[in-house]
């Protein structure tokens, strides 16, 4: 294995006029003097610049179904090379991986791997992509896009799952080497990002009309509703009607369950009404593949063609039992183009989960 060195010089920054150092990665601005580190904990004022401090290490590895991420149009049923760090930009107080992206002890970090080890590993497990996820991997950049030069060059794809808060330069950078996302929409609202993410929604937004209106990456959007904070029918009508106006309708969504977690443990889980009436909501904007997540809900897993009807893609979890796609991605009954990234068969990976143990596999 390749050695990584922890510390990185970045350059996304600028000193201001009182000697701090503002970071300019991410909406937050975190203006820093000598030894403080921003919000996201993995980027420190290290001398005059701002460095990336946990390059080459990571909170874990694992194999997952790609429809875990959850990308259900990018390769079907192929397996990916899941991983992430420490820390994160953002403050979401019903974080289901806060473990990790709360984490302030560079303990969490007990593995590590080059960015050519990583696509070596990827290549050798037959995996279809590797996917940047459990913290968001705007945070650590450099690490990110050196790992998606060296997966492409062995044929490998990438993958980010992302809140979309970043600032337009480093963003056109980072997205100039990924090959699909997934983006967190978390809600409709300033009010909620603001008091619930410690962030704002106008930035998320033109990530998405960035990603549609300026690049090839595939996307789809996630949404994890909240009894009583974004699952109203009004906010979710808003949202679906912006996302075929601004988007297209080939965007898909997919509305996911939330469980009680760090600091939101009062909400109850969302119930599964909830769910299938957004999907409902988005179909009838618009919206053509419109999808619920983190509960049992075959119908609301699968794709369905837009035109005939036809079930595309029947989904048990992340178990395929149903594919009525030709090689290219058109449906088999009419010969209407399935929006994705599709080629030849599905994969068979099921919903396995694989540990990699990244230092063990020299």
């Amino acid at each position: 294995m390749d050695p990584v060195n922890d510390t990185v010089a970045t350059k996304y920054w600028h000193v201001l006029d009182d000697g701090r150092v503002q970071c300019d990665l991410c909406p937050r601005f975190c203006h820093l003097r000598e030894g403080q580190r921003g919000l996201c904990f993995v980027r420190m004022r290290q001398g005059d610049q701002v460095v990336l401090t946990t390059y080459g290490r990571s909170s874990g590895f694992c194999v997952d179904p790609i429809e875990k991420k959850p990308l259900n149009h990018f390769f079907p049923g192929t397996s990916v090379l899941s991983f992430g760090t420490a820390g994160c930009n953002l403050a979401c107080k019903f974080c289901q991986n806060w473990d990790i992206s709360k984490s302030r002890q560079t303990d969490t970090l007990a593995d590590s791997a080059s960015p050519q080890h990583i696509a070596d590993v990827a290549k050798q497990l037959d995996c279809r992509s590797v996917a940047f996820t459990y913290n968001d991997p705007v945070i650590f950049h450099e690490y990110a896009v050196d790992i998606a030069q060296a997966c492409h060059q062995q044929d490998v794809k990438t993958v980010a799952v992302t809140a979309g808060y970043v600032c337009p330069e480093p963003r056109e950078e980072f997205y100039r080497h990924m090959d699909a996302a997934d983006v967190d929409l978390k809600a409709f609202t300033e009010r909620f990002y603001k008091k619930i993410c410690g962030g704002s929604l106008q930035p998320v937004l033109e990530t998405l009309e960035y990603l549609k209106h300026e690049t090839d990456v595939w996307f789809e959007l996630t949404t994890l509703l909240i009894p009583g904070e974004n699952d109203s029918q009004p906010e979710i009508e808003e949202m679906t009607q912006w996302v075929v106006e601004h988007l297209g309708p080939d965007v898909p969504m997919h509305f996911t369950a939330f469980h009680p977690d760090w600091k939101m443990r009062d909400k109850s889980p969302t119930p599964p009404k909830t769910l299938m009436a957004a999907r409902q909501i988005a179909l009838k904007n618009g919206v053509r593949y419109a999808y619920t997540g983190n509960v049992h809900d075959e119908a609301g897993g699968s794709t369905y063609c837009h035109q005939c009807g036809i079930k595309l893609i029947g989904r048990d979890w992340y178990e395929l039992h149903d594919w009525n796609l030709d090689d290219s991605g058109h449906c088999r009954a009419c010969g209407t183009r399935c929006a994705g990234a599709f080629a030849g068969p599905p994969g068979n990976w099921g919903r396995r989960r694989l540990p990699v143990r990244m230092s063990a596999s020299v």
